[in-house]
Formats: structure tokens, C-alpha cells, sequence
């Protein structure tokens, strides 16, 4: 009888700690982009008020200001077209690759492949040197081209592994009996490989966008004016003087509000293909 009447208390206490928990963990990692959005929207003469308001008017000075005075539109502009074109490139490059690696007999394959994936590896600070001295003996700094290839180098080697899970997936008489019926070898993968691994391809391209969209490094040292990307403009609002936190703030939102929509409406497939591809 006492474990009988316990049990139902023991369960709502479990799920109340269950609940309580997760709401922990939420609002630790949420509460940084709270505070973020809300100093983006604060009167600059609140900002460095302590302890912090809470209640104000909200203003989109900043907004305004980063858009009409520092010229924000040009490095947001960057930022898009830089991440879509790497993105598709790896896409481009990267897939071929994939099937190949899953298909064929080549020497060596696992080493290559292995090499591939310590390309991906390698902390960025360690290859930038190089690709610096190159672009800059090609005369190439400062522009669009120079990110895009300095990106690939890390998402190509991210869609190889990715989509090879995904081909690996599919089995190879799919294939031969699409070449029985009169497809090439392209066309069989054009027409019946890529097709079943569309929840693959959205996941990759999905990450190598956030990927190139969120990085810094790179930017900061292969560019300057011309082809100054939205995170190293943002960097530009911490000065020797001061930081200019309602400017860096409302930045920083115009950075992560894309990515996050841009997440959102592609959950699922983000989600399904992180799932049953090679990365799990």
C-alpha cells in the first residue's frame, strides 16, 4: 500500500525536477542572447547603469545608427553572398567526391579521406599563415574570391564525410539497375543517388552556411575594406577607448537573427539529416 500511494508523488516529482532542469539549462544559455537583444534595443545612457534596468522605452537608435552611419550594409551584403557562394562550391565539389569515395575502389581511399577530415581538424590559426603569403603574392587580399576558397577548405572536407555516410546509406544496385536501364554513371547518381540524399545535402549546405556566415578569423586577417565581412565590421565597435555596446549589441543580433530563422525553417532537415548520415 505505501509504495502503491508513493508512486504517483515519486513521477510528478520526478518530472517537476525533469522540468526544472531543462528550464535550468535554457535560460543559462539563453539568457546571453536575452541580454543581448535587450541591450540593443536600451537608451544609450542606460546601457552602463548598475544594477541593470529592466523597464524602458526601446529605442532603435543603434539599429539605425550601425545601417546609416557606420555603413553595415556592405559587410551584411559580404557576409551573404561570401557563405552562399562557399556553400554552393562545396556543395558542387564536395558531393562528386562523396559518391566517389562511397563507390569506387581507389588507393588509398581511408587515407585520403582521413586527410580530408584533418584538414577539417586543424585549428584555423594554423593554415592561415599560408593562404595569407599565397593570396597575397597572387595580389588577391580584400576580396570575395580570396573567403570563399579559405572556406572551402574546411566545408569541403565537412560535405565529404557528411555525404558519404548518406551514399553508404543507399545501396549499390540502386545504381547498376539505372545503368542496366541506360544511365551513365553520372546519371545514375544525378537522377538516383542525389535524390535520396536531399536530407543530407540540406543538412550540409545548412551548416557550411552557418559555418561561413559566423566565422571570424579569416575574415579578420585576408580582408580589410572591400570585402570586410558582418562579424569583423561588429569587431570594429570595441575601440581602444571604449566599447560600444549598444552598436555591438544590435550588430551582433544582425548577425545571429538570419542564422537563426534561417535554422528554424530548416529544423527538420537539419535534424533528419544529422541523423541518419555518417555524422551521429
Amino acid at each position: 500500500m505505501i509504495s502503491t500511494d508513493r508512486g504517483p508523488v515519486l513521477k510528478i516529482l520526478l518530472g517537476s525536477v525533469k522540468y526544472i532542469t531543462v528550464g535550468a539549462i535554457v535560460t543559462f544559455f539563453c539568457f546571453p542572447i536575452f541580454w543581448t537583444v535587450i541591450t540593443s534595443i536600451k537608451p544609450l545612457d542606460l546601457i552602463p547603469r548598475m544594477p541593470p534596468v529592466w523597464w524602458f522605452r526601446p529605442t532603435l537608435e543603434h539599429y539605425i545608427s550601425i545601417f546609416v552611419d557606420k555603413g553595415l550594409t556592405k559587410s551584411l551584403w559580404n557576409s551573404f553572398s561570401i557563405a552562399t557562394m562557399s556553400t554552393v562550391l562545396s556543395l558542387l565539389v564536395g558531393t562528386p567526391a562523396a559518391y566517389a569515395f562511397s563507390r569506387f575502389k581507389l588507393p588509398a581511399k581511408e587515407h585520403l579521406a582521413f586527410y580530408f577530415l584533418t584538414a577539417r581538424m586543424a585549428p584555423p590559426i594554423s593554415v592561415i599563415l599560408p593562404l595569407f603569403l599565397i593570396f597575397s603574392s597572387l595580389g588577391l587580399l580584400d576580396t570575395k574570391f580570396v573567403l570563399v576558397i579559405a572556406y572551402m577548405t574546411f566545408n569541403f572536407s565537412f560535405v565529404i564525410w557528411m555525404m558519404r555516410g548518406f551514399f553508404n546509406e543507399i545501396p549499390p544496385e540502386l545504381d547498376e539497375s539505372a545503368m542496366v536501364d541506360g544511365c551513365s554513371r553520372f546519371g545514375a547518381f544525378l537522377k538516383v543517388a542525389l535524390p535520396l540524399t536531399a536530407p543530407g545535402l540540406a543538412a550540409s549546405a545548412i551548416i557550411c552556411f552557418i559555418f561561413s556566415w559566423n566565422e571570424f578569423l579569416f575574415a579578420l586577417i585576408l580582408t580589410n575594406i572591400s570585402a570586410k565581412t558582418l562579424p569583423v565590421a561588429a569587431a570594429g565597435f570595441i575601440t581602444d577607448r571604449m566599447v560600444l555596446w549598444g552598436k555591438l549589441c544590435a550588430a551582433s543580433v544582425v548577425i545571429y537573427l538570419p542564422v537563426m530563422i534561417f535554422g528554424l525553417l530548416t529544423r527538420r532537415y537539419l535534424i533528419r539529416g544529422l541523423t541518419l548520415g555518417g555524422i551521429k
